[in-house]
């Protein structure tokens, strides 16, 4: 058994369940310009407007006719019909168009011949083969009037930007804001870029989270570091509340001596849950502070992040009504043993890749201890190890889970 595994810590995905259910949607709407919509979460189904393609048109370059009306192999051509152009006059049997790309089919017309597959003589073409119906873009084909183009609770990609322009979309309503307040506590932290006292260490985890904090569509507050004080702490966590809707502070919520954050959250609010049954990490806080909601993270680096990006993440996500989509899972052999106790559910850090043969194999990035930072900036996905399982032997199956935005 773990021997930091005590009954009294509260399991994983009770602590996952209950972060996502408890904190409410923060964040309101408000209308944003397609060049500002990059990365934002829409509060509404985005409805299309328009057919896309608004108009039956050709795939590519070729001649439009009707293949009902073809005796033999040539056509007469009529004219040319360029992307942009309209020819709105039915095609005569035994007539063609020369058509271009994206070009308007005209009436009449239910086949593009590519035109590769002819030769033209003057005003004549021969059709060398074909296929009946074929190289046109009908309209409504992508989306059709009327459709959800962009459902709500969607955090809009590149793709999706492209898509509303060619809507003609020119604004949406997507959520506002969630204002976030980070902070660390320690009188040992240091800035980086200037040296190091004796027994101090370097000041990581605030600036790994602020590095995942600015990937997500958040009002940012970086209110540095505060020192182990009861009151400087509980100052700097009232601050926090009144500015930002969810407070994330890394340190301060072990057991030691110096660790005020338990009895801050007490006073100023309370404290939800304390301990988890978690690894890496098992000291995690969570509760309200006056209107906001407070997330306490470990100390250790490998810690802090692990918890962030695997509980306080998805609750952010719901504070912000964005359906975020699940990690992509595999279960896969291991290519080495792992070491575990029962008792956590366990969050090694691995490294997916493939054996000889081209099949999946998982292995460990090395030493999985909570202050080794490598661990993480080596590895591209967790092996999710089960609370009751125990060590793992080389070739076992495991679930492991890829990294995603904002880890990476």
């Amino acid at each position: 058994m773990d021997q930091c595994a005590s009954p009294g810590l509260l399991d994983f995905h009770t602590a996952l369940t209950q972060l996502t259910q408890q904190v409410p949607l923060l964040c309101g709407e408000e209308s944003v310009e397609l060049s500002d919509l990059l990365g934002r979460i829409t509060a509404q189904a985005i409805v299309s407007p328009i057919n896309v393609p608004a108009f039956d048109n050709s795939a590519m370059d070729g001649y439009a006719f009707n293949a009902a009306s073809l005796e033999g192999d040539t056509l007469t051509i009529r004219g040319s019909v360029l992307a942009g152009d309209y020819d709105d006059l039915p095609l005569q049997p035994g007539e063609c168009v020369r058509i271009m790309t994206g070009a308007p089919i005209p009436p009449n017309a239910d086949t593009v011949v590519m035109q590769e597959n002819t030769e033209t003589t003057d005003n004549v073409v021969r059709i060398l083969k074909y296929k009946a119906s074929s190289n046109i873009r009908r309209a409504g084909e992508d989306i059709k009037q009327g459709e959800t183009a962009i459902p709500a609770g969607h955090q809009l990609k590149t793709a999706d930007i492209g898509r509303l322009a060619s809507l003609g979309i020119a604004s949406a309503m997507v959520r506002t804001r969630l204002k976030v307040a980070l902070l660390s506590t320690g009188d040992e932290l240091t800035q980086p870029g200037t040296p190091l006292a004796p027994g101090a260490i370097y000041d990581s985890n605030r600036f790994a989270l602020h590095a995942m904090l600015s990937k997500l569509p958040i009002e940012l507050f970086d209110l540095g570091v505060i020192k182990d004080d009861y009151h400087a702490i509980r100052d700097a966590y009232v601050h926090a509340s009144e500015l930002a809707d969810i407070i994330i502070c890394s340190g301060g919520v072990s057991v030691g001596d110096a660790d005020y954050t338990k009895t801050v959250l007490d006073e100023l609010g309370k404290v939800a849950f304390w301990k988890l049954a978690m690894k890496p990490g098992k000291p995690f806080a969570y509760g309200p502070i006056g209107d906001s909601h407070f997330i306490g993270l470990p100390g250790n680096p490998v810690s802090a992040i692990v918890t962030f990006y695997q509980l306080a993440m998805p609750m952010l996500a719901s504070a912000m009504g964005w359906d975020r989509p699940s990690p992509t899972s595999l279960k896969v052999k291991a290519g080495c043993a792992i070491r575990k106790s029962p008792g956590r559910t366990d969050f090694q850090r691995g490294i997916l890749g493939c054996d000889e043969d081209g099949n999946p194999v998982v292995t460990t990035t090395g030493a999985q201890g909570s202050g080794v930072f490598s661990s993480l900036s080596d590895a591209n996905c967790f092996i999710v190890l089960e609370r009751e399982r125990g060590a793992v032997a080389k070739g076992e199956r495991v679930n492991v889970e890829m990294f995603r935005a904002p880890l990476v």
